[in-house]
């Protein structure tokens, strides 16, 4: 099944014009893993699709792992996920990691709190899911940009404890998608990450990196299961808000 046709999917002349110098018109897929666990059949059937897609098309097939939640992951994991893609005969292009790219999300973070599309927000859990499910924003919605900059550097240099605030998108809380309304991107996480070590203790969550990951790696068809329909529009309004380049969802049952 192909993704349904949104204005936010599609491209520009000029930003379709770089991407094909950079993947020189060739098919970029890529199979991300989340290690926080072994890979079973589900995973199997992802990583055949994502591969033999790139393959049958003469293009590459990247390994990123989904590595957002340190408290989950471990290396271990990430040694397994390795064997088994081997073992079932699959060679990734690249094998890639989404903390690579922690400073340029963090950047991204930066821009869009300038651009008045992000902001700090001290609600609890269960308040915040409250305003959602009545579509209400949050009171902190309306902060300036000044201040959601200190709060967010804040944030980054450990001053709060966890759970006690978080960077979220500002979309729209009245939307009929409870997805696009105000999702959060970053989240505070006191835990050593198998992979970039102590540097961080804000990682951003998966509604905000899974497409920018993409846009990185020049992904051309992004592949998911329909348990991902509900996601389709958050995966593309973060980079459509940044105007950089958007890869083209596929879905599969």
């Amino acid at each position: 099944m192909i993704s349904r046709d949104m204005a936010s999917t599609h491209n520009s002349k000029e930003i379709l014009e770089k991407h094909n110098q950079e993947t020189g018109g060739k098919v970029h897929t890529r199979f991300p893993p989340e290690p926080n666990g072994y890979l079973h059949i589900g995973h199997a059937k992802a990583m055949r699709f994502s591969f033999t897609l790139a393959e049958d098309y003469g293009g590459n097939c990247y390994l990123r792992f989904d590595d957002t939640n340190p408290e989950k992951e471990n290396e271990e994991y990430i040694n397994s996920i390795k064997n088994s893609v081997g073992w079932l005969g699959y060679k990734p292009y690249k094998i890639t990691h989404t903390s690579d790219y922690f400073d340029k999300f963090y950047n991204w973070a930066l821009q869009l709190i300038k651009m008045g599309k992000a902001f700090v927000c001290h609600q609890t859990k269960p308040e915040m899911a409250q305003s959602r499910e009545q579509m209400t924003d949050s009171p902190y919605r309306n902060r300036s940009v000044e201040e959601n900059l200190t709060l967010f550097e804040n944030m980054r240099l450990g001053l709060y404890e966890e759970g006690e605030c978080c960077l979220r998108l500002k979309v729209n809380m009245q939307h009929p998608n409870p997805c696009m309304r105000d999702p959060v991107a970053y989240r505070i996480k006191y835990h050593s990450h198998p992979h970039v070590g102590d540097k961080w203790c804000i990682y951003p969550t998966y509604d905000y990196t899974h497409s920018l990951a993409d846009s990185i790696e020049n992904i051309t068809h992004s592949l998911c299961t329909l348990e991902f329909e509900i996601r389709r529009e958050i995966y593309y309004w973060t980079p459509d808000t940044l105007g950089i380049y958007k890869a083209f969802e596929w879905e599969y049952s």
